[in-house]
């Protein structure tokens, strides 16, 4: 009876108004450039709503986000990870803050040195911010991706998703300009790296990272006494512990004016900071752990479901079954003179004008509103049709090539999707958007070409 009391006293719409009140005033500040540093009334906010994350769960995923930053600059990203991937799984529909939400899981996979991984979750980052119409937070999303491809060494790839970019945001091009640096070092072209690093803004954080670009792409050139300048100056303005690594391991290879003393002391301060690195890396190391067993287990209800939510459920499930069946019905009278030939002389019509081997120049594949065009005169209005079902450019591009024959290893290539799990994943959305299955999609989609 004790602990029945005190559950409701916890959850009461007193406690819950408090709750509500804590993720507002978090929500207000973060809109400010600011962070809402009471750890207590955070956690209490998390745990409160966690408890009503299908009443409130909009509130909880905030909650889940603004907790989940605080604890990262707390130097805890194991229980930060946590919070994110309870965020990524709160029934939510805001976008926008899940958005938020796999940006900071790419971030941590970063620094832990999983590119992949990252790239991924940059890439959902970047479908929230999509799905939410937040063209600059898109944008920033694509060059986090493009940031992640250069540190695989992706040139090529890198480029094409810079190349989407709108760079009217003064800090995004920056941040560009800082992605294209540290490409060109990757793949050794020093002079370019150092030409990039001068085109970043004057904001602190980027300056630092520009500096160490700079100083290790002149000691790559054999230019020690440039190398040494902007070490020191990286050793004079920053805190961080990667930075403050590059810079005094080039100040222990290049610079030949320290005497022995300043040697040791410079060498003592490197093993300080491996044995900081070392010991942040264990936590990093954990906490990517955390994310790849969720995303390796299987979906569950963990035990939050209330009743109306499933009785909702069923009704909707039953409903959406007969809509399904009615669909399929129509759709496989639809498709049915695909039995024949027809399908493979309508394809190679279409590819008398659009040559598949050279999608820039026949389909002006890198301009959506050009390749819509395009694609809609030689193809029957196809793009037209599908953005009347609300799908987006990615999901749009996937169904050109498609209808183009492209096999799943060629759309991943060409789109820049993680292969296989990506464009499954995207296969299987698309699929649902259009009220079809993965199996049946191109059927259905060359269904909206012109019978002749």
């Amino acid at each position: 009876m004790l602990l029945t009391g005190l559950m409701l006293l916890s959850c009461s719409p007193r406690a819950l108004h408090e709750a509500q009140r804590v993720v507002a005033e978090a929500d207000s500040m973060r809109a400010e450039g600011r962070m809402y540093d009471d750890s207590v009334h955070l956690a209490q906010a998390y745990e409160r709503l966690g408890s009503w994350q299908w009443c409130y769960a909009d509130d909880y995923a905030h909650a889940c986000y603004h907790y989940g930053r605080l604890l990262r600059e707390k130097d805890n990203p194991v229980a930060a990870m946590e919070c994110f991937i309870n965020a990524s799984h709160a029934p939510t529909r805001d976008y926008h803050i899940l958005g938020r939400v796999y940006s900071n899981m790419g971030e941590i996979a970063h620094l832990a040195g999983e590119y992949q991984l990252s790239y991924d979750m940059f890439e959902h980052s970047a479908d929230m911010f999509l799905h939410a119409k937040d063209s600059i937070a898109y944008y920033y999303a694509l060059n986090d991706m493009a940031f992640e491809l250069a540190e695989q060494g992706k040139k090529k790839e890198s480029l094409f998703l810079l190349n989407r970019i709108d760079y009217s945001d003064t800090i995004l091009s920056s941040l560009t300009n800082l992605t294209k640096a540290e490409m060109y070092k990757r793949n050794e072209q020093y002079d370019s790296a150092i030409y990039c690093s001068y085109a970043l803004c004057k904001n602190w954080e980027h300056q630092k990272t520009g500096f160490l670009i700079r100083a290790q792409s002149y000691s790559f050139l054999g230019n020690k006494d440039s190398a040494v300048f902007y070490a020191n100056k990286v050793h004079a303005i920053s805190s961080d512990l990667y930075t403050m690594n590059g810079a005094l391991y080039i100040l222990t290879q290049d610079d030949d004016s320290k005497c022995k003393e300043d040697i040791r002391q410079t060498s003592a301060d490197r093993s300080d900071i491996h044995k900081l690195i070392e010991m942040q890396q264990g936590k990093l190391s954990q906490a990517v752990q955390l994310l790849e067993q969720d995303l390796a287990r299987k979906p569950d209800w963990r035990g939050y479901a209330l009743a109306f939510v499933i009785v909702i459920s069923v009704v909707a499930s039953v409903v959406s079954i007969r809509i399904r069946k009615k669909r399929k019905q129509q759709m496989n009278e639809q498709v049915s003179f695909l039995a024949d030939q027809q399908a493979d002389t309508i394809i190679e019509s279409i590819k008398k004008h659009i040559d598949v081997s050279n999608l820039e120049d026949t389909l002006h594949w890198k301009d959506y509103n050009a390749m819509k065009s395009e694609a809609d005169l030689y193809m029957g209005g196809i793009v037209s049709k599908l953005e009347a079902y609300h799908l987006n450019e990615v999901e749009i591009r996937f169904c050109v090539l498609t209808v183009l024959n492209f096999s799943q290893k060629q759309i991943a290539d060409t789109i820049h999707y993680s292969y296989p799990s990506g464009i499954k994943t995207l296969k299987k959305r698309t699929a649902d958007k259009l009220s079809t299955t993965p199996p049946n999609l191109r059927d259905f989609l060359l269904h909206m070409l012109p019978k002749t």
